[in-house]
C-alpha cells in the first residue's frame, strides 16, 4: 500500500507484530521505515492518553537491531526510551525487536496461551519525523494461535475472517489509539443510531448471558448518542454521514464503528478509552448470568456488580467525545516523551463521571432510587476525604501525574478526586442552571462542542459557553467550587430539586478515622487526619490485634468487632503490632457521626431532572 503526499508517493511507516513465545509472554515487532533519516530517531512512549503516569513501557522492550539491504547498522540508545540508527539516507530500515506482555491491565500489554492483547504505545516505536504520515499495522497469524480472532477499531485494509492481517492508520496517534484485542473471545454486535458497534469478551464464564449485555450497552449507547447529537441521528447510517441540524446540534456521529473491548477476570476493574473503542476490565462474578442455574431458578438476579460494569461502560463510551474530541487545549497534541499537565481532569474525568450513572437513569438501566443511592456514595467519599480541604479539584488534576496515580497511606489526607468531586462540580452546576431556568448542563455540554468543533478547549470556553446560555458570569462558582477548596452546596442545590437528603449513622470506620484491610485480622491502611484514630496514635501498616476496657483484652479481627467488646466505655485499650513490636494505644471512642442518603421527596421534580427535561420556556 502506497501514500500519496504533495510532491512524491511514499509508502507508510509499517510494523508488523508476530506472537513469538505464548509461554514467555513475548511478542515480536518489526518496524519498517521506508525514508529514514542519516540519524534516524526511535521512541517509545513513556505514557498512554487517558492514564496519566509515566510508566515506562520501554523497561520490556528488548533485543532492539537495526538493518539496511540486509545488513546491521548502527545503534545506540540515547535515553530510557529513545535509540538513534545511523543509516544509509532513503534506504528502507527494518527494525526487529522483543517486548514482553505480562501486565493483565488495559495500560499496557498481555500475552499468554488464552489471550493477547496491547496498546500501541506499548509495542509500536515512534518514528517521531514522519508521525503525521500513514501507519499501517500487520497482524500476524501462526499455528499457535488456532482458533483466535482479532478485534481492534483501527481501520482493516486485507484482513481475514478472523481479523488477522493488514490494517492502516492516518498517523501514529491514530495507530496507538486503537489497543488489539487476540483471542478465542465472544463476540457480538449491534447498532446504535446507524453505528455499527462491536463487543467482545474475553474470560467469560459459561452463565455469561451476553444478549442482556448486548441489549443494555445498546440502550447507553442510544442514550449517549443522542445526547450529544439529538433526535437528528437515526436508524440509518447513511442518513447520518452527512452534517445536519437540529436543536442546534451537529451531525455526523464522529465516528463510522465502534469496539467494546472488555477482559473478564477474578479480581479487577478499570477502562480506558480511545476514539472508536474502548478496553475494560471487569469482574467476572459481574457479568450479567442467565437466568438458567438449577441450583437457584427461582431467585436468580443479576449481580449488584453489573450496575457498576454498566456504569464503567456508559463512562468510556461518554469519553468518546469528552476528552478524546473535546479536550484539555494542552493535551491537543500529544507528547509522549514526558508528562502532559493540565488543571481541566475535574471537567473531562469529574463531568463525565456525573454523566455515566445519570445515563444509565435516562437509558432506563437503573432507577431513581437506584440512581440516588450512587449518588450517595459519591457524596460521601468526598465528605468522607480529608485531602478535600488541603487541595482543589483543579490542583487535583495537575498533580494526577504524582499523586492520583501514586496513591498512599496518606493520599486521603493530601488530595480529593477529581473523579468524585469533579462530577460534584458537574452535579452543581446542572442543578443551578436548573434552577435558573435559563438552561442545562447539557446544553452547555453541546454548546461547548459547537463552539470548539469538537476539539481542544480551555477553561475559559466553558466560562463563556455558561455566560452566553445563562445570562450571567459563572466565574465566581467555577472559581469557588474548582480553584478553591471551599465545600460544594450540594444538600441545598439537591434539595431544591425535589432529594430529601437524610442523615444515617456512619460506618465504624468512618467514625475512627481508620480504613481497614480484613484478612485474617485487621490490618490498617490509612489513618484519616484529625480523626480519633490519628489522635490515639494509630499509624498505617499497624494491626489492630486486641481491645480492652476491664478485664482481660479481647482479640479483634474486623472493626464490627469494636461495638461488641466495648460496649459503652468512653476510652479503650488498643493492642497493636508495629513492626513486630507490640504497644498499647489508649483511644477515645468517638461521638457518632453520620453519612448521606439520599431519598426522593418530590417525584416529579426529581423525574424532570433525572429525565433530563430542561423547563426552559
Amino acid at each position: 500500500m502506497k501514500t500519496r503526499t504533495s510532491t512524491t508517493t511514499v509508502a507508510p511507516v509499517h510494523y508488523q507484530v508476530e506472537v513469538l513465545d505464548l509461554h514467555a509472554h513475548l511478542f515480536r515487532v518489526r518496524l519498517t521505515v521506508p525514508m529514514p533519516a542519516a540519524t534516524q530517531t526511535l521512541r517509545l512512549p513513556v505514557w498512554i492518553p487517558g492514564s496519566y503516569l509515566v510508566r515506562e513501557f520501554a523497561k520490556h522492550l528488548q533485543k532492539l537491531e537495526a538493518r539496511q539491504a540486509g545488513k546491521r547498522v548502527a545503534v545506540q540508545q540515547h535515553d530510557k526510551a529513545t535509540w538513534e540508527v545511523s543509516c544509509t539516507p532513503d534506504t528502507p530500515l527494518e527494525v526487529q525487536y522483543e517486548v514482553y506482555a505480562f501486565d493483565n491491565s488495559v495500560r499496557t500489554a498481555w500475552l499468554d496461551a488464552t489471550r493477547g492483547f496491547f496498546n500501541g504505545t506499548s509495542l509500536c516505536l515512534q518514528v517521531p519525523e514522519q508521525a503525521q504520515a500513514p501507519h499501517t499495522l500487520a497482524l500476524v497469524a501462526s499455528d499457535a494461535l488456532k482458533g483466535w480472532s482479532v478485534a481492534t477499531g483501527l481501520e482493516p485494509v486485507r484482513v481475514t475472517k478472523a481479523g488477522f492481517g493488514l490494517y492502516r492508520a492516518d498517523n501514529y496517534d491514530t495507530l496507538v489509539d486503537c489497543p488489539v484485542e487476540m483471542g478465542p473471545f465472544w463476540s457480538g454486535s449491534f447498532v446504535a443510531c446507524g453505528i455499527p458497534h462491536r463487543f467482545v469478551v474475553a474470560g467469560a464464564p459459561p452463565s455469561f448471558d451476553g444478549a442482556q449485555l448486548l441489549a443494555d450497552t445498546q440502550a447507553i449507547c442510544e442514550a449517549e448518542l443522542r445526547f450529544w447529537h439529538g433526535d437528528a441521528v437515526g436508524a440509518d447510517v447513511k442518513k447520518v454521514s452527512s452534517p445536519r441540524k437540529k436543536d442546534g446540534l451537529q451531525s455526523p456521529i464522529p465516528f463510522k464503528n465502534y469496539v467494546f473491548l472488555l477482559n473478564a477476570v477474578h479480581d479487577g476493574y478499570g477502562g480506558l478509552e480511545h476514539k472508536n473503542s474502548t478496553a475494560l476490565i471487569c469482574n467476572r462474578k459481574d457479568l450479567p448470568r442467565q437466568p438458567r442455574s438449577t441450583l437457584a431458578p427461582t431467585t436468580h438476579k443479576q449481580p449488584e456488580g453489573y450496575t457498576t460494569l454498566l456504569g464503567l461502560i456508559s463512562h468510556e463510551y461518554f469519553h468518546t467525545w469528552n476528552v478524546k474530541r473535546l479536550r484539555p487545549a494542552e493535551l491537543a497534541t500529544y507528547d509522549y516523551t514526558h508528562e502532559n499537565y493540565t488543571e481541566l481532569l475535574w471537567f473531562f474525568e469529574g463531568f463525565t463521571s456525573y454523566y455515566d450513572d445519570l445515563l444509565l437513569r435516562r437509558a432506563k438501566r437503573i432507577d431513581n432510587t437506584a440512581y440516588l443511592k450512587l449518588l450517595s456514595k459519591t457524596i460521601n467519599q468526598v465528605a468522607q476525604t480529608p485531602g478535600r480541604l488541603v487541595q482543589s479539584v483543579a490542583q487535583s488534576s495537575f498533580d494526577a501525574w504524582v499523586k492520583y496515580y501514586r496513591q498512599d497511606e496518606n493520599t486521603a489526607n493530601a488530595t480529593v478526586s477529581y473523579y468524585t468531586k469533579g462530577s460534584l462540580v458537574g452535579l452543581c452546576l446542572d442543578l443551578t442552571l436548573r434552577a435558573e431556568g435559563k438552561t442545562t448542563l447539557d446544553a452547555v455540554m453541546r454548546g461547548l462542542w459547537k463552539r470548539c468543533a469538537g476539539g481542544p478547549m480551555a477553561e475559559v470556553d466553558l466560562l463563556a459557553v455558561l455566560q452566553e446560555q445563562s445570562g450571567r458570569s459563572y466565574a465566581k462558582e467555577i472559581t469557588h467550587w474548582v480553584h478553591s477548596t471551599k465545600e460544594l452546596p450540594v444538600a441545598e442545590l439537591l434539595e431544591q430539586h425535589g432529594v430529601q437528603v437524610n442523615r444515617e449513622p456512619d460506618q465504624v470506620a468512618q467514625q475512627l478515622g481508620l480504613r481497614v484491610k480484613e484478612n485474617g485480622g485487621l490490618f490498617i491502611q490509612q489513618v484519616l487526619r484529625g480523626s480519633v484514630a490519628e489522635k490515639a496514635g494509630f499509624a498505617a501498616n499497624d494491626e489492630w490485634l486486641a481491645v480492652q476496657t476491664e478485664g482481660a483484652p479481647w482479640r479483634m479481627q474486623a472493626l464490627d468487632d469494636l461495638t461488641l467488646y466495648t460496649g459503652k466505655a468512653k476510652k479503650v485499650n488498643a493492642l497493636v503490632s508495629r513492626d513486630k513490636r507490640l504497644m498499647t494505644l489508649t483511644l477515645a471512642m468517638p461521638s457518632p457521626s453520620t453519612a448521606v442518603r439520599l431519598s426522593i421527596r418530590d417525584a416529579a421534580a426529581v423525574g424532570k431532572w433525572l429525565d433530563g427535561a430542561s423547563g426552559i420556556a
